[in-house]
């Protein structure tokens, strides 16, 4: 098989470069590194059956000419800048929903009919249904990182009726682990190191959050892809708990020995679009034999360790 994926230079598309190339497929990677980082490739890159190509998925004619040949899409690249898309609002709807019709258009021109997509638990706004899962009412949506997924999904629902395709679309919580760049860990982690004394917590440190360890995330993925051979299959993926920002702060701090004074600096909601509660019901995906290895306190650690173990990764950033 010959995997083609969006954003393989990130966080999430790195590991699963990795793991793919390790049970023997071919992996080309298209991604632009606004947040993709060469770094992560370094396995990747010894591996005969790994191409890379540097492009942008709003340039239709260079995606549509890398994409031939191609198996099957992992589309993980996106904007995932929930916390400032309040800033640069027509950021989500280019690099998420326009790049999503782009790699859709891609596919059907070249006859490539299975892809999987990368969601997001946020398109369940604030949920009335805790845990919630895949069939709950879709409420107002709160940021416009969830309004733009929620759009993807509906054209990849739409492409699956319309053209034959055959999707999997996986809305996440909040996924950790190595290579990880991009949230509430790295922040707190990257304000210790340069003063341990006081942390700054966006919000009043009650928003109740789950978190799913990388590898689990990926062991997740390739289970549904074998197990789920539904037109358009709907997964949840986390674990069966949550946790406080508080407590994250407190493992962290426990975890590098430091006691700072925590400065709280909002309400119930660090931003707008902030879900002060996000938990997933993950039963769906259980059914299919999977569960995640580690707990959210675990993942958080082992995120920790990486970090610790690679500092470089705050100057790329």
């Amino acid at each position: 098989m010959k995997y083609f994926i969006t954003g393989g230079a990130g966080f999430i598309g790195s590991n699963l470069c990795d793991r793919i190339l390790k049970n023997g497929h071919e992996v080309v990677v298209f991604d632009n590194f606004s947040t993709g980082l060469n770094d992560f490739l370094e396995i990747s890159r010894k591996d005969k059956k790994f191409t890379l190509i540097k492009g942008d998925l709003l340039d239709t004619e260079q995606l549509n000419n890398a994409i031939i040949g191609s198996d099957f899409v992992f589309h993980l690249a996106a904007n995932a800048d929930v916390r400032f898309g309040t800033d640069h609002p027509s950021k989500d709807l280019q690099q998420n929903t326009i790049a999503t019709f782009n790699i859709l258009e891609a596919m059907r021109v070249n006859g490539i009919k299975k892809i999987a997509f990368s969601s997001t638990g946020s398109v369940y706004g604030e949920a009335s249904v805790i845990p919630t899962p895949e069939d709950a009412p879709f409420p107002i949506q709160t940021s416009l990182y969830g309004a733009s997924k929620m759009a993807c999904e509906g054209l990849i629902e739409a492409y699956c009726e319309g053209f034959g395709f055959q999707s999997w679309i996986f809305r996440f919580v909040s996924i950790l682990g190595e290579r990880y760049t991009h949230g509430h860990v790295f922040d707190f982690y990257r304000q210790l190191l340069a003063d341990p004394t006081e942390l700054k917590v966006l919000g009043d440190g009650h928003q109740k959050k789950s978190y799913l360890y990388v590898q689990d995330c990926i062991d997740a993925i390739l289970c549904a892809i074998t197990h789920s051979n539904a037109n358009v299959n709907i997964f949840n993926l986390g674990t069966d708990e949550y946790c406080e920002v508080n407590d994250s702060i407190s493992w962290i701090c426990e975890h590098i020995g430091v006691k700072p004074k925590r400065d709280y600096t909002g309400g119930e909601r660090g931003w707008i679009g902030d879900n002060p509660f996000i938990f997933l019901d993950c039963s769906k995906i259980r059914s299919l034999g999977w569960k995640p290895k580690y707990s959210i306190k675990e993942g958080i650690i082992k995120t920790m360790e990486y970090l610790e173990k690679n500092q470089w990764v705050f100057e790329k950033r």
